[in-house]
């Protein structure tokens, strides 16, 4: 993949987030139901929605960042050893900053 179709993907990416994170704040901003039974699960449906907000922020910083990485020249290269980060992994994590090697093993 080149490095227009990657940007391109990664910008979808960043406008698909974007929209599930509109629709996550509309839930959330709807009243709570007056019987206490579906308050309660109203309120633990809202975790659930917070949650899923937070992960998606997250995601989004670091796509942003990866766009910077394009922008500066700097994407697709390991920020630790400095080889390229492979196209596999790029597929697979497109804000990766590390390539396979030098990530953690779990």
């Amino acid at each position: 993949m080149d490095i227009d179709d990657r940007q391109k993907q990664i910008e979808d990416r960043i406008a698909e987030l974007s929209s599930h994170l509109k629709k996550i704040e509309d839930d959330l901003e709807q009243p709570l139901p007056a019987d206490l039974e579906d308050q309660a699960i109203d309120l633990e449906d809202d975790e659930v929605l917070q949650r899923l907000g937070r992960a998606h922020n997250r995601e989004l910083r670091l796509l942003n960042d990866a766009l910077t990485r394009i922008a500066n020249g700097t994407y697709g290269i390991c920020a630790k050893c400095g080889e390229d980060i492979s196209q596999a992994r790029l597929d697979a994590v497109p804000y990766a900053v590390i390539c396979r090697d030098c990530a953690p093993s779990n």
